[in-house]
């Protein structure tokens, strides 16, 4: 028996990409799709006509259930007991309805910013922080939850260094301040995105709020849990600059890092990128990358085009590693911002809580 799952924001291109990649999952079943009042009522073909962005058809299971009113839990019950949300909405009217769903048992997987600095709320990459997720318990008492719960994923452009520089502090390194300049995709901005007379020969050098997510969120990622909340990791200084590029999908980082005490060879950096395994990986999960971090060679790798779907979009290419002339080292990280960083990345952390017995079967 499949788990049936739902989709908040099913129309959108976030909401797309899960329904792509959840097509023919050994695990999860779409049942439900939900959308703005305009779509409400609509066949899911009918809803998307003309605007179905993935480069594969609408999966023939999905094609003919009607779109509800994401707003209208009550249409959700008995359809499934887990929800993707990725709907595009006001932060608070967010934080709001994901919380009215897991207060009805959903368990919640958000792509959404809304709740990532809520105390109770994990900001999951399995790879990483799978312990995170323990705080699941603590919500649950908070908000008296039974059987539902609320976890999100991170900024899609963390996920491009965050996982190679946690595999050195896993081996005892300490990584005390980082520069990360991000180029970041146009798929990064849902569709239709910026106009073509903004990107066209051009960059934009600002992308509203992404320096405060890009600089914030890893800390609560490499963050610990004390008396059931949070704390953040504020020994890591992250100065980021992000830019939007003529780019479709690929989010990269330029990292420069520094070592406070010891500092690694660059061959043990490379043996230690190449070894990484983290839980998904040992857990077997089905969304999981074989091998998380690729490092790539080539002088001029990684690149969005060629290297954005290695191991099905969910690995983090990493290339380019030296030393830096004021910090210890730099490289430079990718990853696929709408698969490993939006859509694949929630379903990960589905897995990964239905393993670790926090959503049942």
């Amino acid at each position: 028996m499949k788990i049936k799952v739902g989709i908040l924001g099913a129309t959108g291109s976030v909401g797309q990409r899960f329904i792509q990649l959840l097509e023919g999952h050994p695990w999860f079943e779409v049942n439900y799709v939900a959308a703005s009042p305009r779509s409400a009522g609509k066949t899911y073909q009918e809803a998307v006509s003309g605007r179905w962005l993935m480069s594969t058809p609408i999966p023939e299971e999905v094609k003919n259930l009607t779109v509800q009113n994401a707003g209208k839990i009550e249409a959700a019950i008995d359809k499934c007991s887990l929800i993707f949300s990725a709907v595009n909405m006001p932060k608070d009217e967010i934080r709001k309805l994901e919380k009215a769903y897991a207060k009805e048992g959903f368990a919640v997987l958000s792509n959404n910013s809304a709740h990532r600095h809520t105390d109770n709320v994990p900001v999951l990459i399995p790879e990483v922080n799978p312990s995170h997720a323990d705080i699941i318990q603590q919500q649950r008492k908070d908000y008296g939850w039974d059987k539902g719960l609320l976890a999100v994923k991170p900024n899609c452009s963390v996920q491009s260094y965050v996982t190679p520089v946690y595999a050195l502090m896993e081996q005892g390194y300490k990584i005390s301040e980082m520069i990360v300049t991000t180029l970041q995709a146009l798929s990064g901005a849902g569709y239709p995105g910026p106009s073509s007379l903004d990107m066209i020969d051009n960059i934009v050098p600002y992308i509203g709020g992404e320096e405060k997510k890009s600089e914030i969120e890893p800390q609560k990622i490499l963050g610990k849990i004390e008396d059931g909340k949070f704390v953040y990791n504020q020994n890591i200084k992250i100065s980021a600059h992000c830019n939007r590029v003529p780019v479709i999908d690929g989010h990269t980082a330029c990292v420069s890092m520094k070592f406070d005490g010891d500092k690694p060879e660059q061959d043990e950096i490379l043996e230690i990128w190449k070894n990484f395994k983290g839980e998904p990986q040992k857990m077997e999960l089905p969304m999981a990358p074989l091998q998380p971090i690729i490092y790539e060679e080539e002088n001029d790798r990684p690149q969005p085009r060629k290297d954005r779907n290695n191991d099905k979009g969910m690995a983090v290419t990493v290339g380019r590693l030296r030393p830096g002339n004021v910090f210890d080292y730099r490289f430079v990280g990718l990853s696929h911002n709408t698969i490993r960083g939006a859509a694949g990345g929630g379903i990960l952390n589905a897995e990964y809580l239905v393993k670790s017995g926090f959503i049942k079967k």
